[in-house]
């Protein structure tokens, strides 16, 4: 049963990961690329590295702490690093896609973009 569940976990992440990848090359704009490839790939890694979690804890009887720390981190810093990078793609002028129907940062940062 434990093999099933890791299993399940690596091919959930697997599939997460291919849909990240699809995202990425199917989106039209630098933001909603990042949107897709952060949300999945995130999903996708997370779900490996539990997966790989457990198979250490079933097989081995190792608690990994660098697992666990992967796991941690990249829930942190994945989306956070995603969404400085289309924050700095916004403040250079990188434009939406032509039919975006909503900017919410226009007028949170006024005249700052074109510093």
């Amino acid at each position: 049963m434990i093999e099933l569940l890791i299993s399940a976990l690596i091919i959930v992440g697997i599939v997460f990961n291919l849909f990240g990848t699809v995202g990425l090359i199917r989106f039209p704009d630098i933001y909603s690329r990042m949107h897709a490839v952060t949300k999945s790939s995130t999903l996708g890694i997370i779900c490996i590295l539990f997966g790989s979690f457990i198979f250490f804890i079933a097989d081995h009887g190792i608690i990994s702490a660098k697992l666990l720390l992967g796991i941690f981190f990249v829930f942190l810093t994945a989306p956070i690093g995603a969404h400085m990078i289309s924050r700095a793609a916004y403040m250079t002028g990188v434009p939406l896609w032509e039919r975006s129907v909503r900017d919410d940062l226009s007028h949170n940062l006024g005249d700052t973009k074109d510093n």
